[in-house]
């Protein structure tokens, strides 16, 4: 299929937020589409986006509407043709999209774990009875309040360096990070330390990048087909169809995870009150094909363990 390529007189705009982190997802992209087509990245416009979710900084995520938050902005000016693709970090999304977008391309997935930022410890076990932590994510605050119920949790809203600032300030005594952000920003230099999944289950599709696009331009679906990495988008296939049926959201506490080992994959899913007093896991292994109905699977069993009213409890902090 022939395809119109960009050039630098009428180039490809790529919606994104305007965080450092998001910017660097954004350039990924440009990056690996130029190189995909040989054209330079001068045929690449990159347009920052406001989202709400970004503006307003003083009020946890949940209080003002949720993961839409991140995202809302930018698809309606990829509706309204301002853009024409738009790079979003996979674990902002909403599960569905609206009508007249496509999500189907995802860049190769980064290191998925989540890491302990703190400037003189490198693990939860190190904190001191009643340490103060600071957070913003539910899911994190449940974890961590399930293993250690004495600890402190204060709402820690902002970007990467927003967050890293208030730990220097001493807000808190640590944080959690994505260890895929702190890679893709080239933040070595953080004193970060990785968490073993099996102690902290990641946030579903965390670490992936996804690219969305108006259906029917076909165009911009072939040269994103260019750059689609396939084992990233089976895992996300199984995790998104577990959080999905999970009806999940920044209100509710839910962390999924999906690895490939040959034709096999392997689902782990853990869902918690908000007030970390209980949480339900469980795990699916099958065909690959298979990981969309593994995830439907494995959400229906927690949720019928978990029973009724499991996610209404009071958060603690």
């Amino acid at each position: 299929m022939t395809v119109n390529l960009p050039t630098p007189e009428n180039p490809m705009r790529i919606g994104t937020r305007g965080s450092p982190l998001a910017m660097a997802q954004a350039y990924e992209t440009r990056a690996r589409l130029a190189a995909a087509f040989e054209i330079p990245q001068a045929a690449f416009e990159i347009v920052v986006i406001k989202v709400t979710g970004d503006v307003i900084q003083d009020r946890p995520l949940k209080d003002i509407g949720g993961k839409g938050l991140f995202t809302r902005e930018i698809e309606e000016d990829l509706l309204a043709g301002k853009i024409d693709i738009a790079v979003h970090s996979m674990k902002d999304m909403p599960t569905i999209q609206p009508g007249g977008l496509l999500l189907d391309t995802y860049l190769p997935r980064e290191d998925p774990r989540d890491a302990f930022v703190a400037p003189t410890l490198s693990a939860l076990d190190q904190l001191a009875e009643g340490a103060v932590v600071g957070t913003s994510s539910l899911r994190r605050r449940a974890q961590l309040l399930h293993q250690r119920p004495d600890l402190q949790v204060v709402e820690f809203r902002g970007n990467v360096q927003t967050r890293l600032k208030k730990l220097a300030d001493g807000v808190a005594e640590c944080t959690f990070l994505a260890v895929a952000g702190l890679n893709r920003l080239g933040m070595q230099h953080v004193p970060a330390t990785p968490i073993d999944d099996t102690l902290m289950l990641p946030a579903v599709a965390q670490g992936a990048i996804g690219i969305e696009r108006r259906a029917g331009d076909l165009d911009t679906e072939t040269m994103l087909a260019a750059i689609h990495d396939t084992p990233t988008g089976q895992r996300l296939a199984a995790e998104r169809a577990f959080l999905l049926t999970l009806d999940g959201s920044c209100e509710t506490p839910i962390a999924g995870l999906a690895t490939l080992d040959g034709d096999t994959l392997h689902l782990r899913g853990q869902v918690l009150r908000p007030d970390g007093s209980e949480a339900i896991a469980g795990d699916r292994s099958g065909p690959i094909a298979q990981g969309g109905q593994m995830g439907v699977d494995l959400a229906q069993d927690l949720l019928a363990q978990a029973g009724p009213g499991f996610f209404d409890w009071h958060v603690k902090g």
